[in-house]
């Protein structure tokens, strides 16, 4: 089986022209005098982590789709308790593609697709591991084997103005933001176990958040009306070697033909078996 060939960690390359991740960007400050440091300052060499809250919901929207567009209905994301506080919301959703969290797992140990890779029903740990993404402005110090991505750090300001001409343009208030721009790089994933369900479920989710990464709600992070979140990804070849996934980010040269015989046997002997795996997944469980 061509699951059993590969290892359990997989690469998605991102590059984006702007990130503002709702859930916070983590930087290192440490070289920077107290008191002096201007986060606005071009020449900053600020480094930092992208936490794996947003990507993470955002692969998982993407994989919800994908089930979706199967026929099959995806595992609700709130509370298992449905305890909302706007009861109408939930309605709508489990009208719109999805079942009540952890409904699925009255006929089927596992729960279907999306439970059984991301848990939360009684302490049940996910099969995918997500790691957050190691971000640097110096090209020569990332490790893209590590998941690290090359990326600028700034603080951006927002001065929201009156609309009242007599105003003048008077500033309300300032909004600030952390940012990063110009990322290129590589995230990390894991599977807990070899499963070809697991690895057409990501390979199907990350070519149609590929394809859709214009539309709103399938962009990654917040500020999404003002031009971030906007991301091409792609699957990296799982049958690259170490030194090929590096060759990837490369801009000094192009792929080579061993990597380019690889891509095609990706596509003609691996793809399809596990596409086909995704599919009788879903067809043989509730909710996929």
């Amino acid at each position: 089986m061509a699951s059993e060939e590969l290892g359990p960690e997989f690469f998605i390359r991102l590059r984006a022209d702007l990130l503002i991740i709702g859930d916070s960007i983590l930087t290192d400050r440490h070289h920077a005098s107290n008191g002096n440091y201007d986060p606005t300052d071009p020449q900053n060499q600020i480094g930092g982590i992208i936490p794996s809250f947003s990507l993470s919901g955002w692969l998982r929207h993407g994989m919800e789709r994908v089930v979706q567009e199967h026929g099959a209905t995806a595992c609700h994301p709130g509370e298992a308790n449905a305890n909302f506080r706007k009861e109408e919301v939930y309605s709508r959703d489990l009208e719109a593609g999805y079942h009540e969290k952890g409904a699925c797992l009255d006929s089927v140990a596992d729960g279907c697709l999306i439970l059984d890779l991301f848990g939360g029903i009684g302490n049940r740990p996910g099969k995918i591991m997500r790691r957050p993404i190691q971000f640097n402005p110096v090209r020569s110090q990332i490790e893209y084997s590590r998941g690290q991505a090359e990326g600028h750090y700034r603080r951006l300001t927002r001065h929201i103005a009156s609309r009242n001409p007599n105003n003048g343009r008077e500033s309300l208030r300032v909004v600030e933001v952390d940012a990063v721009a110009n990322l290129d790089g590589a995230w990390y994933l894991c599977f807990r176990e070899q499963n070809p369900a697991f690895v057409g479920l990501l390979a199907e989710a990350v070519r149609f958040l590929n394809q859709h990464q214009t539309d709103f709600l399938h962009q990654l992070g917040g500020a999404r009306n003002f031009g971030g979140g906007i991301v091409d990804c792609e699957l990296i070849n799982p049958l690259y070697t170490e030194r090929e996934l590096r060759r990837v980010f490369d801009r000094r040269g192009e792929d080579t033909a061993a990597m380019a015989d690889k891509d095609e046997e990706w596509e003609t002997d691996y793809l399809p078996e596990f596409r086909s795996a995704l599919s009788s997944r879903i067809e043989g469980r509730i909710g996929g």
